[in-house]
């Protein structure tokens, strides 16, 4: 890979992140690379300025910092086909990020990445749009959001807990309503985070289907349900006279859902790429650090499993 143009994104509000991004840059810059920095927070978003501010082709964005900073930097990025060297710099639990040991001696990743040495896992992203009118041809009322975990559909107030009333169609076909928390459309990236807290199925990212768990609803029946990609998605909310219905993706509030509008969701055309530097990335390996599973009670040994008999 060449890198000629780098982003640098670094968490904000953290001395950590910030001094390694520093560190980065200065290496890339000795090699002739021009370089983009800049915080990435909840109240720092750089990557309209950085995609505006580009001379020419990305050829690579750093993402130093946790799993939300990740988010972010694929909501922005995936669309333009830039691949995310993403390294846990200040994160917590670190799913999507290249341990920060792999990195610390950043001048042999920059050879290893410009030789080539290194993997590349693509990720399924979902992109949504508020529509309203007529539902054959419908008009769509909003920019398209995208999201890496999911797209969430639920109430929010100041002052009170809303539970909400939502209709689901597939294909055009309705599924079925819930009353309840909300609605997750997720990714086998998401199914993982918000969407394994309400009790949906965990599901690999090596695959391509979308994951849809009502949140608390208020009916033992209602399951959550996997559907193929290439699904459209509809959901409507009901019943909602005071604007309190809302979309968020990944967490983040995108818009909100005025009474006679509805939210399509859908594959995103393009996935977020994530550079890999270890040489044995498991899934099942960080399922079993990351969500801490202990298996048994009283653990068993397996003697025929290395057995050639």
């Amino acid at each position: 890979m060449d890198l000629k143009q780098v982003l640098i994104a670094h968490k904000a509000n953290h001395s950590e992140s910030k001094a390694w991004a520093e560190k980065c840059a200065l290496q890339l810059e000795a090699m002739n690379c021009k370089v983009l920095m800049g915080p990435s927070g909840f109240k720092d978003n750089p990557y309209p300025v950085f995609l505006a501010s580009a001379s020419e082709k990305i050829d690579l964005a750093i993402v130093l910092g946790g799993d939300g900073t990740v988010l972010a930097a694929s909501r922005y990025l995936a669309a333009e086909g830039i691949p995310i060297l993403a390294v846990n710099v200040g994160g917590h639990l670190g799913f999507l990020t290249e341990p920060f040991e792999l990195f610390q001696d950043s001048e042999k990743v920059w050879e290893r990445i410009k030789s080539d040495r290194y993997a590349v896992q693509e990720r399924m992203m979902l992109e949504a749009r508020i529509y309203e009118g007529d539902r054959i041809q419908p008009e769509a009322v909003s920019d398209c959001f995208y999201a890496l975990n999911e797209m969430c559909v639920k109430p929010a107030s100041i002052d009170r807990m809303p539970t909400s009333i939502l209709e689901l169609e597939v294909d055009g076909e309705v599924v079925d309503q819930y009353q309840g928390d909300g609605l997750l459309v997720a990714t086998p990236t998401g199914s993982t985070c918000y969407t394994a807290s309400a009790n949906g199925p965990i599901v690999h990212p090596g695959m391509n289907a979308i994951v849809i768990t009502p949140i608390c609803p208020l009916s033992l029946s209602s399951r959550p349900i996997v559907i193929p990609p290439g699904s459209s998605v509809n959901v409507w909310p009901l019943e909602d006279k005071d604007l309190y219905t809302k979309l968020w993706a990944d967490g983040s509030l995108s818009t909100s859902i005025w009474p006679g509008q509805w939210v399509g969701v859908r594959m995103a055309s393009r996935p977020a790429r994530f550079i890999i530097l270890r040489e044995n990335y498991s899934f099942y390996e960080t399922l079993r650090d990351k969500l801490q599973w202990a298996g048994a009670r009283f653990h068993y040994s397996n003697n025929h499993r290395n057995s050639r008999n």
